[in-house]
Formats: structure tokens, C-alpha cells, sequence
């Protein structure tokens, strides 16, 4: 078993024994990952040790001072076993107790996990190269013509022209018949593809005392059985295909436009004294996985953070979930700092834009229906969401989330989702991309 195996097979071992991604997402500790790794804990299966039998309290070997006793494990104790020791619980590494994944197959394992498939879209053209040869043309190397395509349409062609010559040379063996009456009959009545060159060869060739020997049109058909294009082709075989120049076509490969799928995320988050731990914590549950799965779908991410009480102010992504404040609160704040980056960073022609905002759903008077919505409208986005985050329920003032699904109704670009608890998180990022796949 070689290097390559061994990592396969650890990949394999820790995949098996690693948390759960729905459960990894709902409870477990996301602070040890990166915004270009998701570190998710395996489950550490403790090793058996030799003890001795408790229940045999004396007989040979039974010490003291320093010799072992019943239920010490058997063996000399490893550096650190003791207390006081180099080797303290978290002073050394650890690595193994993790399974570390990049953000692409976090958001491949999750789409199996929720049922999605995003696709996404590229926006600006970065490369032109070949793919399969399946355009054609009239003109091109000798090596990348269609034969296939020749010979269907020469073959076409040979069994348009076919004719049974047998029957026709028959119709030239009735009396009083010459070639220009059998072209006329062969035309005209059986639509045969003859010429009058070909029958006029043929009744040369007939030798005299064959002429005239079927006295009329009915004896002739009575005596002659006709056959078809099939049954000549199996009995005979076809000896020639007519090709023709103009039915030659060349292949060449399809140019296929590699787009550059980038995507910038917006995360916005209320920071207002309402906003205590237990909201925060579900903001984090909920926008850090979206992070995660968008910047593994696309070939280059870019994220804005932006905080708000009352007022907006762009942050970095540590500060975004650990930031409090104890002003009011006004959304709008926000959304209008968002348009103004959007605009002059990540115009919506080369980006793909996602606006994701999250609070407990309270605003000041009016701010929601007056300015909320309509710069939601105005700002160019793939999606728009909203996380209302409230863990004892809806507050009397929290009617943020509601007035937003209300005025955007089942629009294919906007989704709000309610999380109350952990064990909504997984609904509510299922909601919010199936909302995007569905626009896609």
C-alpha cells in the first residue's frame, strides 16, 4: 500500500467518523475553521486497555509502593501521563481530531445533503478554447471529414436512384413497345428514376428475338415478378455509393467561451442592543456555511461585511460576528452603504451578487416599508435574504421579516427565512438556496 493509498484511506476513515455536516452546521464549533477551510470534528473512539481484575484482591504479584494495583493499566505510563507534566490537554497539536475539507466539497456534500444543485453562472469571458468536433463546414483538412456523413448521404442518394432495371428491361419485351414508349410508362405511371439514356442502352443491348414477346402490359407484369429496393440490396449488396463534392462537410471543434464565475457576498448583520448572544450565535450558524458553500461553487469570491445599529459602517469578517453595540436600530443604513460598494467594486455585469442580511427583525418606524424595500428593488442582485434570528419568538416590534415576504411574495430572487434555534439553521440555508437554484 503506497503513500497515495494511505491518504485515501484516511480520507476515507475520517469521512466515516467525522460529525454529521447537518449536525456539524447546528452544533458544532465553528470558530475553528477558516473562510477557506471548514474544520469539522471526528468522533475520537477511545483505545481498550489491559486492567487488572479488580475482583482478585490478593495472590502472587499483588504489590504495593509503586507497583500496580487493581485497575491501573498495564504498561509504563507515557510522558505527560502525570499530573504536572509537559503534555497538559491542549498544548499539542491535535490535528487528527479534525477532517478538514476546502469550501468545493463542502458545497458539493452539502447539495447532496439538502437535495440542491446549484449551477453558476460565469459572467465576463476570460478564455475561448476548442471543445468537441461537432460543428461543420464546407472546407477544411482532409483528416476531419465527416465520412459517417458522406456515406449517409451518398447512400440516400443511391436508393432515390434505384430502380428495379430487371422489370423495366421486361417492359422493352412488349410487342410494339420502343424505348420512348417505356420511358413514358416508367415516368409517368411507376415514377421509376430512369433516363432515357438507360433505356435506350438497354434496348440496344436486348438482342432481336426477346423483343415482342410479351403481347401486352398485363401478360408482361403476370410473368415478371417485381422486386424492391430491400430485397435487391440483401440479394445483391450495393456495389457503388454516389458520392458527391457538395455533400462533403468537415468537422471542427466547437469554441466554447470559459466564463469566470465570479460572486461577491454582502452580509449584513444588525449589531443593535437587541441583538444579545444567543441571536448573534444563530446569525454566525446561519451566514457562515452560506460563505462557505458560495465560495466553493465559485472560482473567485469576494465578501463584504457591513454592520449597522442605527447607522452602517463596513467591518472584517472577525469583527462582523463578535461586534455589539447599544444604539437603535435602522436596516436601511445598511442596504444604503451596500449599494454605494456594489456600485463602484462589483458591477453586476461581471459579478454575481448576493445581499444576505440578518437581525431579530426590529426597525425603526416606516424604515422597512419606506426605504428597505425600494433599495432592495434597486439593488442588482442574483438573491436577497433575510435571516430573522429570534429565540424566544417574535417580539411585538419585529415585523421586519414579515413586511419583507409579504411585499415580495414568491418572488424567484428574494427569500426570508426565521431561525429560532439552532436545529432551524439547516431549513433556513435550505430555503435561501433552493430560492437561488430555482432563479438560476
Amino acid at each position: 500500500m503506497g503513500l497515495r493509498d494511505d491518504i485515501e484511506r484516511y480520507k476515507e476513515v475520517g469521512e466515516n467518523r467525522r460529525q454529521d455536516l447537518s449536525e456539524f452546521i447546528q452544533y458544532g464549533d465553528l470558530g475553528q475553521s477558516r473562510r477557506d477551510e471548514v474544520r469539522i470534528p471526528i468522533k475520537i473512539i477511545d483505545l481498550p486497555e489491559f486492567e487488572y481484575d479488580r475482583r482478585d484482591m490478593g495472590g502472587v504479584g499483588q504489590g504495593e509502593d509503586g507497583t500496580p494495583q487493581p485497575g491501573d493499566p498495564v504498561g509504563d505510563p507515557e510522558p505527560g501521563d502525570e499530573d504536572g507534566e509537559d503534555g497538559d490537554p491542549g498544548e499539542e497539536g491535535g490535528e487528527h481530531e479534525y477532517y478538514e475539507m476546502d469550501p468545493e466539497e463542502f458545497a458539493q456534500e452539502l447539495d447532496e445533503q439538502l437535495g440542491l444543485d446549484l449551477d453558476p453562472k460565469g459572467k465576463k469571458v476570460v478564455e475561448e478554447k476548442e471543445g468537441d468536433y461537432t460543428d461543420l463546414t464546407r472546407t477544411g483538412p482532409t483528416g476531419t471529414l465527416d465520412f459517417e456523413r458522406l456515406f449517409k448521404k451518398g447512400l440516400k442518394r443511391k436508393l432515390a436512384m434505384d430502380f428495379d432495371e430487371e422489370y423495366v428491361r421486361a417492359a422493352l419485351r412488349i410487342d410494339g413497345w420502343g424505348p420512348a414508349r417505356v420511358f413514358e410508362w416508367a415516368r409517368s405511371q411507376e415514377n421509376l428514376p430512369v433516363s432515357r439514356a438507360w433505356i435506350e442502352n438497354a434496348y440496344e443491348e436486348l438482342p432481336r428475338d426477346e423483343r415482342g414477346i410479351y403481347a401486352d402490359l398485363e401478360e408482361m407484369e403476370e410473368e415478371v415478378e417485381r422486386s424492391s429496393t430491400a430485397q435487391r440490396i440483401r440479394r445483391d449488396g450495393v456495389d457503388e455509393v454516389p458520392f458527391r463534392r457538395e455533400d462533403e462537410r468537415y468537422r471542427y471543434p466547437e469554441i466554447i467561451e470559459e466564463r469566470e464565475k465570479n460572486v461577491v457576498v454582502v452580509n449584513i448583520r444588525d449589531v443593535s442592543g437587541s441583538m444579545r448572544q444567543k441571536k448573534r450565535e444563530l446569525v454566525e450558524r446561519t451566514f457562515t456555511p452560506l460563505d462557505w458553500y458560495l465560495q466553493g461553487k465559485y472560482d473567485n469570491a469576494e465578501f463584504v461585511y457591513i454592520a449597522h445599529d442605527a447607522d452602517a459602517w463596513e467591518v472584517d469578517r472577525e469583527e462582523f460576528f463578535g461586534i455589539r453595540s447599544g444604539g437603535g436600530t435602522r436596516i436601511s443604513s445598511a442596504y444604503e452603504l451596500a449599494a454605494e460598494i456594489l456600485d463602484e467594486e462589483f458591477p453586476f455585469s461581471d459579478w454575481n451578487r448576493y445581499v444576505f442580511a440578518a437581525g431579530d427583525s426590529e426597525n425603526s418606524s416606516n424604515d422597512t416599508e419606506e426605504k428597505v424595500i425600494p433599495l432592495m428593488e434597486e439593488i442588482d442582485a442574483n438573491l436577497h435574504a433575510y435571516v430573522e434570528t429570534q429565540p424566544s419568538g417574535n417580539a411585538i416590534n419585529a415585523t421586519h421579516a414579515e413586511e419583507v415576504q409579504q411585499h415580495f411574495g414568491d418572488s424567484d430572487d428574494v427569500a426570508v427565512a426565521y431561525v429560532s434555534s439552532p436545529e432551524d439553521v439547516t431549513d433556513a440555508i435550505y430555503e435561501i438556496l433552493s430560492t437561488e437554484e430555482n432563479n438560476e
